[in-house]
């Protein structure tokens, strides 16, 4: 059964080696970041660097594997209709909210919003680092300018993962208008056995 995360929200749960967990779009251009630990040593967590260096490239679709800042594997990515997602940006928060959209006011963003929910894991904020941006699109033009574009996704596209080992996951529903073309919508989320 699928469970839903509000728009401009978040949660956090387990899950065990060898269950996967798939990430739904429901409605179209939303992204969803991730972030998780070894449950049983959360000092062990997500790489954004590693998992770079050793899939060699920028691009993470069916078969990339997400590691750890220990270089072990986190995740396989098992199942992937949309093969457009982002390991380069942080979580956006209140910080990049005052940065990016001066002119509004400030939410606690996707790095609040795991903050909150990890926090029931006794995980502290400082532990939490660069996400993986499911559905995100971001463009790299030839200078190396980064630039955020409309999402991919299409209602009902997904992404299966596989936890190579037993994790603590957070997951939101990112709350930053360009990542999401300016619309906030909900993600689904199911533990598959």
């Amino acid at each position: 059964m699928s469970n839903v995360i509000k728009p401009r929200s978040g949660t956090a749960f387990k899950m065990k080696k060898g269950e996967r967990l798939k990430v739904t779009d429901p409605l179209g251009e939303q992204v969803a970041d991730l972030y998780c630990f070894n449950e049983h040593d959360i000092k062990e967590f997500l790489s954004s660097g590693r998992s770079l260096d050793y899939n060699e490239s920028l691009t993470f679709k069916s078969g990339s594997k997400l590691y750890s800042n220990q270089s072990n594997v986190m995740m396989e990515i098992i199942e992937d209709l949309v093969e457009e997602h982002d390991f380069l940006l942080t979580p956006c928060s209140v910080d990049t909210f005052t940065h990016f959209y001066p002119h509004e006011d400030p939410v606690p963003g996707c790095h609040g919003n795991l903050v909150n929910a990890l926090a029931n894991y006794d995980i502290p904020e400082h532990l939490i680092g660069t996400t993986f941006n499911t559905f995100m699109h971001v463009g790299v033009s030839p200078d190396g300018k980064l630039k955020v574009l409309p999402p991919k996704s299409k209602a009902g596209d997904y992404i299966i993962f596989e936890a190579t080992m037993d994790l603590i996951v957070g997951l939101t529903a990112c709350s930053a208008g360009e990542s999401n073309n300016f619309k906030y919508k909900p993600i689904n989320y199911e533990i598959l056995q």
